[in-house]
């Protein structure tokens, strides 16, 4: 995933992509027959440069979160269809000072495009990403739902890393953007005991990035994206440092999502009984970055070949023919009352968390972590994925331990950004709407926010809402309202136009946050949070 200050990134290929024109599509092989069929996206939240594998009869996933807390999330799937959340690989973005919003801060940073195995050999997952330019980290766990730990440290920035556990059980990772790199790692996983350059991408090509490394029929893989209209791959029957040919696996090629992109970045992943399948994602702001998924099939000497439908992704496909699954996921919506003492894996924090400044025991409690005037600098706000193509948050909210100062609610949270919420000032509190958070293209903070609307709110109990329309292809509007008595519902503010700029990377999130203006020492009480879909 390449970063916007990147020299041969997503930036310069975009501004010249429009001049390239769409390869030809290899021959097909019909599909087998299922007895039902799935729609794309496969999940219309915000997945992007999945990395997908099987271990036995379950699929993961692993997805970028850049500054959000914890990162890496870990999807599992039973019929590559219908996913849960299950966990996060790195579980605290110990990075540095601006992972904390400590002095600086860590927007478009973080976790991008990485790497999720299993090693058989010692049934561990493995997780291998690169940070900031600067060095790689592993993390391990004998169970997808964690609990994760690094590993170790590597010098070397894996750039969009793909991890491959060889037949043989000897760990290589290839990485790079352009000039594409094979890193081979000691047995232990903890260094690197070899890299090679093998692969410079022509420059009738561009820009090729987001490898994934695979061992099949005997041949290594390593397949790529050019951002953010195509895919290759390279193949080498030499062994894992080439040499490698190229060949193109889609260009331009119209997606399932109306007024979205071309799919591209993703992962390969072979089912238990043979069948092959491409995950990849399409462009959807303001949403994001959005997974879906198309049946592969190979050429006679050794080619993948994505499945279209009338020359484009398939809007729909036969369902894999799979093994019933043992149960049936956690969805992705629904109501969360907070029960027990540790968060969902639906949430993720922006930037850490203060761990003090928190507590989860049948209900949330945000205590105020930050003093600023500014949402983009308070720490402890809580995130969720907004559900496509429309959805709603509504999030129930006791206001009785606010302290003068203090804003509390509901954000449509990016580098646009608006609220629905409480401030309470001068011994009064008051229902608010907030519009112009915005940020500029370095995302330093560009405006706080203006109130455009009030009401008063007589109680300390209160129903906020929030419903946004994520369709891509324009800019798309979100709505703002609330409720004293948890039934009826009040419009609070004008419509709130998001934006659809990809230079944020992470679509738009609802967000719970709790700050001080004046003093620590406020805070709210959420008893419950539903994501609900029309």
């Amino acid at each position: 995933m390449s970063c916007p200050d990147q020299p041969l990134g997503r930036r310069r290929v975009l501004a010249t992509a429009a001049g390239l024109a769409a390869g030809a599509m290899l021959p097909l092989t019909p599909a087998r027959a299922a007895a039902s069929s799935f729609t794309n996206p496969v999940i219309w939240q915000d997945f992007a440069d999945i990395d997908v594998i099987r271990v036995g009869d379950t699929y993961y996933a692993s997805a970028s979160t850049m500054h959000y807390s914890p990162g890496a999330p870990v999807l599992r799937s039973y019929d590559l269809v219908n996913w849960e959340i299950a966990g996060h690989s790195v579980p605290t973005l110990d990075f540095g000072a601006k992972y904390d919003l400590n002095g600086a801060r860590g927007y478009v940073r973080g976790v991008w495009a990485s790497s999720l195995a299993y090693r058989p050999s010692n049934r561990t997952f493995y997780w291998l990403g690169q940070i900031d330019f600067a060095r790689t980290y592993v993390y391990t766990a004998t169970a997808a739902e964690g609990p994760w730990s690094r590993l170790t440290t590597i010098g070397t920035p894996y750039y969009d890393a793909g991890l491959l556990v060889d037949t043989d059980d000897t760990l290589y990772v290839a990485y790079g953007n352009t000039t594409i790199s094979v890193a081979q790692l000691s047995p232990d996983g903890r260094g690197q005991v070899r890299t090679q350059q093998v692969f410079s991408t022509p420059s009738s090509v561009g820009t090729l990035e987001g490898s994934r490394f695979y061992k099949i029929n005997g041949q290594y893989y390593i397949f790529l994206t050019r951002p953010a209209n195509g895919q290759y791959v390279l193949k080498s029957s030499g062994g894992p440092f080439g040499p490698y040919t190229m060949r193109q696996v889609l260009l331009d090629l119209r997606g399932p999502i109306s007024g979205g992109g071309v799919p591209h970045q993703g992962g390969l992943v072979q089912t238990q009984t043979g069948a092959w399948y491409y995950m990849a994602f399409v462009d959807a702001y303001p949403g994001g970055r959005v997974p879906v998924l198309a049946p592969v099939t190979w050429t006679s000497d050794g080619w993948p070949v994505v499945q279209t439908v009338n020359g484009a992704w398939g809007a729909s496909y036969p369902s894999p023919a799979l093994p019933a699954p043992p149960r049936q996921v956690t969805p992705m919506t629904g109501v969360d009352t907070f029960d027990g003492t540790k968060l969902k894996p639906r949430w993720e924090w922006n930037h850490n968390p203060d761990t003090t400044k928190y507590t989860v025991a049948d209900g949330l409690t945000l205590r105020t972590a930050t003093v600023t005037n500014d949402l983009y600098w308070a720490r402890n706000t809580l995130t969720h994925r907004i559900q496509g193509p429309t959805s709603t948050a509504t999030v129930d909210l006791d206001v009785s331990a606010m302290r003068d100062g203090d804003r509390a609610g509901l954000a449509l949270l990016r580098d646009s950004s608006a609220w629905i919420g409480v401030k309470r000032d001068g011994g009064v509190t008051r229902l608010v709407m907030v519009n112009n958070l915005t940020m500029d293209g370095s995302w330093n903070t560009t405006g706080t926010g203006v109130e455009v609307a009030a009401a008063s709110l007589a109680g300390t109990r209160v129903r906020l809402r929030a419903t946004a329309d994520i369709r891509p292809g324009a800019a798309r509007t979100a709505t703002f309202s609330y409720s004293t008595d948890g039934s009826t519902f009040a419009r609070l503010g004008p419509a709130f136009s998001m934006g659809n700029d990809w230079r944020f990377f992470m679509g738009y999130r609802f967000a719970l946050f709790n700050h001080a203006t004046q003093a620590l020492g406020g805070a709210v009480r959420v008893t419950r949070f539903e994501l609900s879909v029309p």
